[in-house]
């Protein structure tokens, strides 16, 4: 569907943006494209430029066209895992001898690939904490810093890195700032109109939104066309495509995105309340919390505080264990963002990747995933949980 440029709203964009009906039959729900190939009229005569599906899909393309709208960028690409589009991108930019700032806090498989499969390529990093200006800052290198990775709110520590300034530092640097927006989703954070240049999502979390589907995505900023041509030829020879089921499972997800991430938010919110009050409970790391640290930026360019709550307990890894162990609709596995409650111990599940290196986590952590299931019923498993230490 064709929106007007002006007036048209987050949630009316997620329903509609690219999302025109079927001009055949009148199907308000576009078709799923389901094939890999196209008839040409004629030796190079292609219908609307579709060739081959890994060159293009109009279930991907539709795809790409609502995650552009909601990010407010000029352009998408979708992948078939978070990681694909995180390599896609950095195979792109990155040549042997180049440098890159990462957070210290960030998802361990994105960790994993910039140490072992970059690095073993030649690129070098730097790891810090990007809620503090003045270490990134001292991090970049002149002529050689190429990305600046951030991740707001962070994985699994929940920091909050003021993506404005550091796209100002990474613009006066000419440095390209990345920002993954998993943690907030669009309907809750929009990097790009903060100044960052690319915005990378696992489409898995919470765009998808009901652990059905596999996927992830990159969106540009106006500017940067050129890295969006360049990034949309490597998807294109390499392959790293999403399918068109995949795609349409993400698209279907979107379209509640903004009434999902409302209740994750008000459930989070209750439990990380409750959790601040319990003895077990040396540290609950939340954002919409007053005593986060990062609380007043978040308020600033956050619309809503998200469904992620992470907490330290007091009596270290075996306290840590024994609740992860003891909930019951706080579900033990990997992945977040789904509408079902999730519970991770970093440590020895998400993040065992990073162990002995600067993102170890500790293993007093547990991270939360808030589903939306009613907040009476989550706040009695965190309850009975607790009473297990």
């Amino acid at each position: 569907m064709d929106l007007p440029e002006n007036g048209i709203r987050f949630d009316t964009r997620a329903i509609h943006a690219g999302q025109a009906f079927d001009p055949t039959t009148g199907a308000v729900i576009p078709p799923i494209y389901q094939t890999s190939t196209y008839v040409q009229d004629g030796i190079g005569g292609l219908r609307n430029g579709y060739e081959y599906s890994r060159g293009g899909n109009p279930t991907r393309t539709a795809l790409e066209s609502q995650l552009a709208a909601l990010e407010g960028g000029i352009r998408a690409l979708s992948f078939a895992s978070g990681l694909a589009a995180e390599d896609a991108l950095l195979r792109t930019v990155l040549r042997p001898g180049d440098h890159v700032v990462i957070g210290n806090d960030v998802y361990g498989g994105t960790h994993r690939l910039i140490r072992r499969i970059f690095g073993d390529w030649g690129v070098r990093h730097t790891t810090v904490d990007t809620s503090d200006l003045d270490a990134v800052r001292e991090a970049l290198e002149l002529g050689t810093t190429k990305v600046l990775w951030v991740e707001t709110p962070s994985n699994p520590l929940m920091k909050i890195s003021d993506i404005a300034a550091l796209a100002e530092l990474g613009d006066e640097a000419g440095i390209l700032v990345v920002v993954d927006n998993t943690f907030a989703s669009p309907a809750l954070q929009q990097p790009i109109g903060l100044g960052a240049d690319v915005v990378v999502h696992s489409t898995t979390k919470y765009l998808g939104g009901h652990s059905d589907v596999v996927g992830g995505a990159l969106v540009f900023a106006e500017g940067q066309e050129e890295v969006a041509e360049r990034v949309g030829f490597t998807q294109f020879a390499a392959g790293a495509v999403s399918g068109p089921f995949d795609a349409f499972l993400t698209t279907r997800g979107i379209k509640t995105l903004g009434v999902r991430m409302q209740r994750h938010s008000q459930n989070a919110l209750a439990i990380a309340r409750r959790l601040d009050e319990h003895p077990a409970v040396s540290r609950v790391l939340y954002p919409g919390l007053e005593s986060h640290p990062g609380h007043a930026l978040a308020a600033r360019q956050m619309s809503g505080f998200g469904g992620m709550v992470s907490i330290d307990l007091a009596g270290g890894a075996a306290a840590a264990r024994r609740f992860a162990e003891s909930t019951r609709l706080f579900q033990l596995a990997e992945s977040l963002g789904g509408v079902e409650s999730l519970v991770n111990y970093p440590s020895e599940m998400t993040h065992a990747s990073v162990k002995g290196t600067e993102a170890e986590v500790p293993e007093s952590i547990i991270r939360l995933s808030v589903g939306i299931e009613d907040v009476d019923d989550l706040l009695a498993d965190i309850d009975a949980a607790l009473a297990q230490l």
